[in-house]
């Protein structure tokens, strides 16, 4: 579960709201053949209809969720192990009891663990409570903060696979103060943004500046002189962090 200090708690949302991939023991009701348990879930790999089981704290209404993958690893009598790549807002449970009901035979959840959320795995990020501590410890008593940059990483991680927009410096303190980005801010990008969703937007240092909305495509940033190209919907950074450059204008005047 990622955790998010001091103005990197404005990106929690969108942590939220990633793909996750789990780890999921399967308990079928009664015995079925395994080549008949994996065709099953290969059926259910894409678009689904989900609605919410009785016990969510959402409204229990029928929904669409994208499960990207099942990879069943083993089934051992009634017992199928298998890793579940899907969108968020997936329900596990309520996928194995699909599943179950699919196969005629019902089936439950057993056990399960979630090994990644967005760009955070188990396997690269975890870090317990304990092992927490000990990095604060070694950092006060021995000055060695090798152990805490493993444990608390920068914001910018959390957007390693968002597309890009680099800005000028000139136009840093503007876009923290909740300016749109303007054309001519724009030094470079990366090739990968879509009209209307979500993009970094970063200094040429590789800093974080804000989680902003795209408004127009690669290409056309790419050809546009003038116009405004994305607008943020998350500042991250602080307003003076880098020198201001913009004039006076309605900014001042709401301050």
């Amino acid at each position: 579960m990622p955790i998010a200090l001091g103005r990197a708690r404005n990106v929690l949302q969108y942590i939220v709201h990633s793909d996750k991939t789990y780890v999921c023991v399967m308990a079928l009701h009664e015995a079925v053949p395994e080549e008949r348990v994996r065709e099953v879930c290969r059926e259910f790999v894409g678009p689904i209809y989900q609605r919410p089981p009785l016990k969510a704290s959402v409204e229990r209404r029928l929904r669409v969720r994208r499960i990207y993958s099942i990879e069943v690893h083993e089934v051992v009598g009634r017992l199928v192990l298998m890793t579940v790549k899907c969108e968020a807002g997936t329900y596990i449970r309520k996928l194995c009891h699909d599943i179950g009901e699919v196969l005629g035979v019902g089936a439950h959840m057993a056990e399960l663990r979630r090994i990644q959320t967005g760009p955070f795995t188990e396997n690269e990020n975890l870090v317990t409570m304990h092992e927490l501590h000990e990095a604060v410890v070694a950092w006060k008593e021995h000055g060695d903060d090798s152990l805490l940059r493993r444990a608390v990483l920068p914001v910018e991680y959390v957007v390693k696979d968002v597309p890009k927009i680099y800005v000028r410096d000139s136009a840093v303190d503007a876009i923290c103060h909740g300016a749109p980005l303007a054309a001519p801010g724009v030094l470079h990008l990366t090739d990968d943004i879509t009209k209307d969703r979500r993009v970094a937007i970063m200094t040429l240092k590789g800093e974080l500046v804000a989680i902003a909305k795209a408004l127009m495509s690669s290409h056309e940033i790419l050809e546009a002189n003038k116009g405004i190209v994305a607008k943020p919907v998350r500042v991250i950074m602080r307003p003076g962090t880098y020198p201001k450059s913009w004039k006076s204008s309605r900014l001042e005047e709401k301050g």
